[in-house]
């Protein structure tokens, strides 16, 4: 998930104001999410002991309670809606204020670890980073939206129209139990914030303004058989023809608009003496633009029209997964707002592109592209994601509950 840094070239692009010059922090806000330290610390603790591995129902089942519990508390509503794929259920909680204004904050609840992972690697602090699975993806995501909430309560706010919480299962395999539900809520929204980690990186600390989207390609060709040593040339070497196809295949990527096409997977073959019938490759296509959709597919099926293996058949396919987050300027004014928040700490959020998918694409309208305004990567700060050392930077726990509380305050108040 590689990122580029764009956030005064963007704002010019689109035409924002800079930033003005660097308020005081709201003592108030403040003072109340200083307050939640330690409290948001025993809560990713507790979430991070539990296994929530795509699919594990009984852990996801744990969690479950622990969030419906946690929003019922802060006077929210909750609904369970199931997402039937790899089990468990979007959490949909929504609570009404005073405003007209209408808030969604989203993660994920789910994590890439398995069975007895929590155990054997439980929720450790030290050297100034927290340990454990899942923690920063995307626990630390969870714990700041329950204690935004909380931070909320302390200071009596109420100023949103609705506040609507939503903590899918199945994120980390493509959301294909919740997307549906996300969307729908999404819909209704004036205002998007997904709760990803950002990334802790020398010089970044970053908020997400467009994802990329995620296809999965397949290349299959089918041969004919035939002794390997006998009758070599009365097959239809399929290996072969799959290795011409690749080679023909590997520049469909376009490096200005972020678009990479790169196989991943090969197959072929049965026995060392056996010409090989068939062979297949599956890959992984990476976009922001969403019309390069159809561009890859197109010129692709136009490129296998030609071989290398006479009579064979080759068939190429693009199957869609996670859309595109595209740059747009509602999602970049919202980020431009979210530097000025955290520039209140004199703190500086970079805005950032990235190249892994996440749930805020299916929060995106792209046939109402202004709303809802959508911004990623509000979570914790961290590093190692998916692997045995991931963690998150307890200093960033702070700054991020201040910049999502405000944020909410502040946009439940937005007259435009």
């Amino acid at each position: 998930m590689r990122h580029r840094s764009i956030a005064v070239a963007f704002a010019a692009l689109v035409g924002l104001a800079p930033l003005h010059a660097q308020a005081e922090a709201d003592p108030t806000v403040l003072g109340a999410v200083k307050a939640q330290d330690g409290p948001l610390r025993q809560t990713l603790a507790a979430l991070v002991d539990v296994d929530t591995g795509t699919g594990f129902v009984p852990g996801l089942t744990r969690v479950e309670a622990i969030l419906r519990g946690r929003m019922e508390a802060a006077g929210l509503s909750v609904e369970a809606r199931p997402a039937p794929t790899f089990g468990g259920n979007t959490l949909v909680g929504t609570m009404t204020g005073t405003g007209t204004r209408k808030l969604m904050l989203l993660v994920h609840y789910d994590t890439v670890f398995g069975e007895g992972d929590a155990a054997k690697r439980p929720y450790t602090e030290r050297d100034g980073r927290a340990y454990g699975p899942g923690v920063a993806d995307a626990k630390g995501g969870i714990a700041i939206i329950l204690h935004t909430l909380a931070a909320l309560k302390a200071v009596n706010f109420s100023g949103y129209g609705t506040l609507t919480v939503v903590f899918n299962p199945d994120e980390e395999r493509g959301s294909r139990g919740s997307r549906d539900e996300i969307r729908k809520v999404a819909a209704g929204q004036d205002y998007v914030l997904s709760f990803e980690p950002s990334f802790d990186e020398p010089g970044i600390d970053a908020a997400t303004i467009a994802t990329k989207g995620i296809n999965y390609a397949s290349l299959t060709v089918q041969g004919r058989a035939s002794h390997a040593g006998g009758a070599p040339e009365a097959g239809r070497n399929a290996v072969t023809e799959l290795a011409h196809q690749i080679l023909q295949l590997q520049d469909l990527g376009d490096k200005d608009k972020g678009t990479s096409l790169n196989w991943t997977v090969v197959s072929g073959g049965t026995k060392p003496n056996i010409i090989p019938d068939s062979a297949k490759a599956e890959g992984d296509m990476r976009y922001f633009v969403p019309a390069e959709y159809d561009r890859v597919l197109n010129q692709a099926r136009k490129i296998v029209e030609t071989h290398r293996v006479p009579d064979t058949k080759v068939a190429f396919a693009l199957n869609p997964g996670r859309p595109p987050l595209p740059a747009n300027p509602a999602t970049a004014a919202l980020g431009e707002r979210a530097r000025a928040i955290y520039a209140e700490l004199g703190s500086d959020l970079k805005l950032v592109e990235i190249g892994g998918g996440t749930d805020a694409a299916y929060a995106y309208q792209p046939d109402s592209p202004d709303k809802p305004a959508v911004l990623e990567s509000l979570g914790v700060v961290g590093g190692g994601y998916h692997g045995p050392d991931e963690f998150a930077v307890l200093a960033s726990l702070t700054p991020r509950l201040y910049l999502a509380t405000r944020l909410v305050m502040q946009l439940s108040q937005d007259k435009r």
